[in-house]
């Protein structure tokens, strides 16, 4: 019996998946039972959930690339998105699996709960993989790839060093990540073995800022300084084809402009955040009453197909994802924090103004894609197309 499967609120069609592994799917939810729990740290887990042969095609991926939970929590939908920790695995007559890395975070209400009561046997709705933090494998063999990661922005890059190393004889992996002290560094054995097996083409800089290290540059907290010294002398951008960072806000953020400040062109630093420096939204979407007589916008949304139509009052001043699933339950969506892309869609009509937006490229907003969990209309009327 699942305890915490969540039913869709309105039954909608379920077209078959049939794209080519890690293209960008129509995000839905299957449950999935968890297989394993296994501590790395502390406060850091791994979970694994079985995936049936029947679904292996929805939960092809790239590595890189990320699932979204949805769980039932003190009497309220909670979702949170968490990155895909293991290369893919080719489906057998059995299935597959997933792994993701869950660290707790002070007040965390999903993670706190996975800390404690998540079991092996436990159901839970995982969202088909999304994410564009990944690159084509072809373009990479033979590259000096570096990732950059903070905490919990290990998992991600993970998947996407132990691929590359493995798909290609002769693509090198440099990996800077920081921890407070060694007991916080998630996956510390895997990376170990992982430097074993490429011992010329891996390169591992710890850097802890709580603990004393023999080398003076990687001791302490990651500032401009601190980075400037070890791109001038460990890591030198010159010798770099492809950056990927995962980490807050403030550390990508300073890495970005350092990087852009080294002539590194922007199109070869791809980045995902785990945080924003912002709480990310612990419930679902808050309730909107649509009066009669009074100002409001016509938001149209096309989902699966099917056309779907919603008014927003004006005064309200909600979201386009807010307003869409009041009409579309199904709608998709993950943080609710212009950081994961989730609920990405395309404008064909109208007009809307974004708040943040952490997870697309300048080149899909040219082409009118927003994340309607930060877009709120500016005309009358819009035309929203999730299909596209």
């Amino acid at each position: 019996m699942s305890l915490f499967r969540i039913p869709d609120a309105a039954p909608v069609p379920e077209p078959l998946e049939t794209a080519p592994a890690g293209s960008r799917h129509r995000a839905r939810f299957h449950t999935l039972t968890v297989s394993e729990v296994r501590p790395l740290t502390d406060d850091a887990i791994e979970v694994s959930f079985s995936v049936p042969a029947e679904l292996a095609h929805a939960y092809d991926y790239k590595p890189g690339q990320y699932v979204a939970l949805r769980v039932h929590l003190e009497g309220a939908e909670v979702r949170r998105s968490y990155s895909l920790c293991r290369p893919p695995a080719p489906a057998t007559s059995g299935g597959t699996s997933l792994s993701v890395a869950v660290k707790r975070d002070e007040g965390g209400l999903f993670s706190t709960w996975a800390q404690t009561e998540l079991t092996p046997g436990f159901e839970i709705d995982v969202m088909s993989p999304q994410g564009t933090f990944t690159s084509d494998l072809a373009e990479l063999d033979g590259a000096h790839v570096v990732g950059i990661a903070a905490g919990s922005g290990i998992t991600p890059l993970m998947s996407l060093a132990h691929h590359l190393l493995e798909a290609s004889a002769t693509t090198r992996f440099t990996l800077l990540y920081t921890n407070k002290s060694t007991g916080d560094v998630m996956f510390l054995e895997e990376l170990a073995e992982l430097k074993d097996r490429y011992p010329t083409r891996l390169v591992l800089h710890h850097v802890l800022s709580r603990e004393q290290r023999t080398a003076p540059v990687l001791s302490g907290r990651i500032d401009e300084q601190r980075l400037r010294t070890i791109l001038d002398t460990l890591i030198l951008p010159t010798s770099v084809d492809e950056w990927f960072l995962c980490g807050p806000f403030a550390l990508v953020d300073l890495c970005r402009e350092v990087l852009a400040d080294l002539g590194v062109p922007r199109e070869h630093v791809r980045f995902e955040l785990f945080t924003t420096g912002d709480a990310p939204a612990e419930r679902g979407p808050r309730p909107v009453e649509v009066h009669k007589g009074e100002k409001a916008y016509r938001i149209e949304i096309s989902l699966d197909g099917v056309s779907s139509t919603v008014e927003s009052p004006v005064d309200a001043h909600e979201s386009v994802l807010n307003a869409a699933l009041r009409v579309r339950p199904d709608a998709p969506f993950a943080c609710s924090g212009g950081v994961c892309g989730t609920c990405r869609a395309r404008v064909i009509e109208g007009s809307v103004t974004m708040t943040e937006n952490y997870a697309l490229e300048p080149d899909e907003i040219e082409r009118g894609y927003v994340l309607t969990c930060q877009s709120h209309p500016t005309s009358d009327r819009i035309v929203v197309d999730y299909d596209v």
